[in-house]
């Protein structure tokens, strides 16, 4: 399929590992799924009850990559229901995310309900961004929604970024670790304007061993407002640390609700927050080697948010 100007502006923005159409892949643009490939460790298929694929990804899969990307150019409300199963062993990179070029007065929504249901012993990397441009007049809204299941021994890392230009955005994550599983969150978010975030967030270390990491970290302009509430359960021996870092800017405003809740002896659970201005003095060093007051920001954001 020949992919035009505006989708392909958008799949690089949303896409870091950069789109193809090789290897197993699936593009959905304006509620469609307009092309998909398979490779030979991961099969695609199409859900006959609702909108969205089954990915099933075989033990053998080492170092592979599937590229699932949402792109919206059309006013209207998209909802898709994606399922993976990891099996035993695998090693695999999901790159998903969704793109919205809004046109119109209409508003444009995704909402993404992905399942993730993987074997032991599996190493899976799932990479989400969210991105939206276009005219204020046209609403920009994305309501992720995912669910982890991990099985024992297995890793599982969890990367999320919300880039620019979405108005309103909803995150619901749920997690279940088993026996020794290993989890890794790192969320990044910016929002400017009049836009709103939340991101709700449950863990649920159900295993021995099992251990959790999550990094939040957020820029907050104009008069956006963001709410994280992250909460960690440990219902056995486990380790959890939930960390939340905010940049406050304008007039912005930021709630930071960690919570932590161990239901077992040997639950050992940490959380911090904090939210605060940029640091007056990096700004005034970057200054002097002549950068100006809105390079020196740019600067200070993208590496916090790196």
């Amino acid at each position: 399929m020949e992919i035009n100007g505006v989708t392909k502006q958008v799949l690089d923005v949303i896409d870091s590992y950069g789109f193809k159409q090789e290897g197993a892949y699936n593009l959905r643009l304006d509620g469609m799924a307009v092309c998909h490939g398979d490779s030979r460790h991961i099969h695609i298929v199409k859900k006959e009850d609702v909108a969205g694929i089954d990915i099933f990804i075989s033990g053998e899969a080492r170092n592979e990559q599937v590229h699932i990307p949402v792109v919206m150019t059309k006013e209207g409300i998209d909802v898709v229901y994606n399922d993976f199963y990891v099996e035993d062993g695998a090693d695999v990179t999901i790159v998903a995310g969704c793109g919205i070029h809004g046109s119109g007065c209409s508003e444009s929504r995704h909402d993404g309900i992905h399942s993730f249901h993987v074997g032991k012993n599996a190493n899976v990397k799932y990479v989400e961004n969210h991105y939206a441009e276009g005219p204020k007049s046209a609403s920009k809204v994305l309501n992720p929604v995912t669910k982890i299941y991990v099985g024992e021994d297995s890793v599982f890392t969890l990367e999320t970024a919300q880039i620019k230009g979405v108005d309103r955005t909803k995150r619901e994550t749920f997690v279940e670790l088993s026996e020794g599983a290993k989890l890794f969150v790192t969320e990044k978010l910016m929002t400017d304007e009049e836009q709103d975030a939340v991101s709700d967030m449950e863990i649920r270390l159900l295993g021995e061993h099992s251990s959790a990491q999550i990094i939040s970290r957020s820029v907050a302009k104009g008069t956006s407002r963001q709410v994280f509430h992250p909460k960690a359960i440990g219902e056995n021996l486990c380790r959890a640390h939930v960390q939340c870092d905010s940049i406050i800017m304008d007039k912005a405003e930021v709630s930071s609700i960690p919570e932590i809740n161990a239901r077992h002896v040997d639950a050992q659970i940490i959380h911090e927050a904090a939210i605060g201005r940029i640091n007056d003095e990096q700004m005034m060093k970057l200054q002097t080697f002549g950068l100006s007051e809105e390079e020196a920001e740019g600067v200070i954001i993208e590496n916090f948010l790196r």
